[in-house]
């Protein structure tokens, strides 16, 4: 392996735990009032592409604008108040260095998002690439377009990069892009189906080892 492609949420914060709840109890009785969504159905995708979803196979109660009116302001208390920085992560980031291994920010969610995490925890500069799903022109995760992407922009070939990943979406994506997928399962998610990625940890000690470890 040659790279490591981080997700953000729920692999370096710990913002699944609180997305999973919000979503459950605020954002989707407030978006699809008349359906019973499990929060599953829309973890780890794009939060513009999950309007498009909720209304393609539900209807909505809200116009687009008030969606992402309810993600933005959700977010904005989200990543500068209650997220956290994953257990060790600096540390890892510098062994990957210290081991001349190419790292990149692999994120369904907007770089507004993403540039808070950096900065508040002092991650600006450290990935050799930050992706978006939002900047690329191709559908986001579970598709692999978001992976493909992420391996062209640090010149790396797709099948040597190692992707870590928390959500089923995430880990489809990763595996369907010829990742070696690395799936991280967090308490926030309801059993999901992680079954196409190659490894399955389920602490951060454990993430960690295990990525030190298929890197050698």
């Amino acid at each position: 392996m040659s790279a490591v492609l981080f997700d953000m949420d729920g692999v370096i914060v710990d913002s699944e735990d609180y997305w999973v709840e919000l979503e459950r109890e605020t954002i989707l009785p407030r978006v699809v009032p008349d359906a019973e969504v499990a929060v599953a159905e829309i973890t780890g995708m794009n939060y513009r592409e999950i309007y498009d979803y909720l209304e393609s196979e539900y209807g909505t109660a809200v116009s687009r604008e008030e969606f992402l009116e309810i993600f933005d302001e959700t977010a904005a208390t989200l990543y500068t108040e209650r997220v956290s920085l994953l257990e060790g992560f600096h540390d890892l980031l510098a062994t990957l260095r210290d081991r001349g291994v190419a790292v990149g920010l692999v994120s369904s969610s907007p770089h507004d998002w993403i540039d808070v995490v950096l900065e508040r925890f002092d991650l600006e500069g450290k990935f050799d690439a930050v992706v978006s799903a939002e900047e690329i022109d191709g559908a986001g995760k579970p598709e692999p377009d978001v992976y493909e992407y992420a391996a062209a922009a640090i010149g790396v070939p797709v099948e040597e990069c190692l992707a870590v990943e928390d959500s089923e979406h995430g880990v489809e994506a990763a595996a369907r892009a010829g990742t070696t997928a690395v799936a991280y399962r967090i308490d926030a998610h309801d059993d999901p189906d992680l079954s196409v990625a190659d490894v399955v940890v389920d602490d951060p000690d454990g993430l960690w080892r295990t990525v030190l470890e298929l890197l050698e």
